[in-house]
């Protein structure tokens, strides 16, 4: 029981799971402070309120539906995806094209869009004829 323990903890994926909880957790911070410490004031400052809750409030019936609330949930949530965009994914792509780019021949670049293209119908006919004919052969 203990040995299956041991070989699941170990186990790559578990500890590459625990790695990404640790770093989102890290990122979270950081994406939430530049959230809150830069463009929450800049909305505050348009909307001239100390925050969205007070903003477009209506009472029925004794209780408050405040749209201001909502209003400020899709804005936080636009932007975060924002700042995670621009901050890191795009950048990190990048650096990913950048870092991984080799240099080609003319040769390799024509040779390496030929393998992007799909088969011609000429091409899928040609496969099909060889397929039916390997099916159909007699058997030695």
């Amino acid at each position: 029981m203990l040995k299956g323990f041991r070989e699941f903890i170990l186990r790559g994926n578990v500890i590459d799971l625990a790695v990404a909880v640790v770093i989102g957790a890290a990122f979270t911070g950081v994406v939430n402070a530049i959230v809150t410490n830069i463009f929450n004031p800049l909305i505050a400052a348009i909307f001239d309120a100390s925050d969205l809750d007070n903003v477009a409030v209506w009472t029925l019936n004794g209780s408050d539906i405040k749209f201001g609330s909502v209003l400020g949930a899709l804005i936080q949530f636009l932007l975060v995806a924002v700042v995670v965009y621009f901050v890191f994914v795009l950048p990190i792509n990048h650096l990913k094209k950048a870092a991984f780019a080799i240099k080609k021949t003319p040769a390799e670049s024509l040779e390496e869009t030929k393998e992007e293209l799909p088969p011609t119908e000429t091409e899928l006919l040609i496969e099909i004829r060889d397929l039916l004919a390997r099916e159909n052969a007699p058997k030695a």
